[in-house]
């Protein structure tokens, strides 16, 4: 018999009119090696951001209960006309309780249990979601496991993804965000150098006191100097960057050919042959990527997602990664929000236009029975 519950859809269509609105759906019974997961608790992430609200003008958007309609600009509506007229689920990640299972031995084994999972629609008070997909979360509340996936995996796979390059150390561009403080903590205790930066002296403070030897303020006057200094003192010829737009990426490659040309014992018109490497794994800044010819021809930039990577690592790495997450995940892989939302409250003027600023540790949480 087919389970009720409310679930939220995002729809683009053709002429950029986006709609957001929570629906009553019927969710199917599970079969095989599926199960129903009553949600419990769900971030919003800067990856489901894309989704829900992108470039559209929140501003002036129309908003009723449960529900708002706002415009998409160009050239983003174009951008996105592979999503125009689909109405699709958003939530990456969260936690709840298994109401049912299919009959997979897997599956049976998960009833009644606390789970994480990513089912990609948990903005939802009911989801289907894969047993090998679910993460059994013992005495930990469904707030303490909400986010027990996508960051946690995500600032892994960098550590892990440096030491399979054979790197000793890391450059991360924003530092004192939630994903960037489990990095810290991961990078101290594998033994991995990191140069953490950050926009703003509290932030330089949050990081030193959990432990960051290396944090570089970017709105200081000396910030290449420093970020020169950091990378010398590390080897970290090697980043990750959430930004995407702007001159994030460029600064890196600055301070790290700085680096590199200094350590030089003869000229060459070509730079140095220090390779320099950079992922982009988010779009912060949806501008274009700034780069600028001041750093030879030694680098290579390209993007980074967390499921290709998981795909690429295979199952035995991936089982290590999460097993270290459950064991650590109020600790290395904790995290905080600013508050808590339910499914109608999360579509408001007021909480729309607070939680796409994405600003770091106001993190919110989606609470679908509250």
């Amino acid at each position: 018999m087919a389970t009720t519950g409310k679930q939220l859809f995002t729809t683009l269509e053709a002429d950029g009119t986006l709609t957001v609105a929570i629906e009553d759906v019927d969710f199917p019974d599970p079969t095989g090696n599926q199960v129903l997961v009553k949600m419990e608790a769900a971030p919003i992430n800067p990856s489901d951001l894309a989704i829900l609200v992108g470039a559209a003008d929140m501003e002036n958007a129309e908003y009723s209960p449960g529900k708002f309609v706002a415009k998409m600009p160009e050239p983003f509506n174009a951008g996105s006309k592979a999503r125009h007229g689909l109405k699709l689920p958003a939530g990456n990640e969260g936690a709840g309780t298994v109401v049912a299972t299919g009959d997979s031995d897997a599956a049976k084994a998960l009833m009644g249990q606390r789970v994480s999972c990513v089912p990609g629609n948990a903005y939802s008070q009911y989801c289907i979601a894969d047993a090998q997909m679910c993460l059994p979360l013992g005495d930990h509340s469904s707030e303490e496991g909400a986010s027990a996936f996508v960051n946690p995996m995500t600032a892994l796979g960098f550590a892990e993804n440096a030491k399979m390059d054979k790197q000793d150390a890391i450059l991360h561009t924003v530092g004192a965000s939630n994903l960037g403080q489990m990095l810290t903590r991961i990078c101290q205790e594998d033994g991995l150098g990191l140069v953490n930066i950050v926009r703003k002296d509290d932030q330089v403070d949050l990081l030193e006191k959990i432990g960051s030897t290396h944090v570089v303020n970017s709105s200081q006057d000396d910030f290449m100097q420093k970020l020169s200094a950091a990378i010398d003192d590390t080897g970290a010829f090697y980043g990750f960057d959430p930004i995407g737009g702007g001159h994030a990426v460029d600064n890196a490659f600055k301070a790290m050919e700085q680096v590199a040309v200094s350590r030089m014992t003869e000229y060459s018109r070509y730079g140095s042959n220090q390779p320099k490497r950079m992922f982009i794994y988010g779009r912060l800044d949806t501008g274009p990527t700034t780069l600028s010819p001041s750093y030879g021809f030694g680098w290579t930039l390209s993007g980074w997602l967390l499921f290709p990577f998981l795909q690429a690592a295979g199952q035995e790495t991936v089982g290590r990664m999460r097993k270290r997450v459950r064991d650590n995940l109020t600790t290395t892989f904790a995290s905080h929000y600013k508050t808590h939302v339910n499914l109608d409250e999360m579509l408001t003027k007021e909480a729309v236009t607070d939680y796409r600023k994405m600003k770091t540790g106001e993190k919110y949480l989606v609470t679908p029975w509250s």
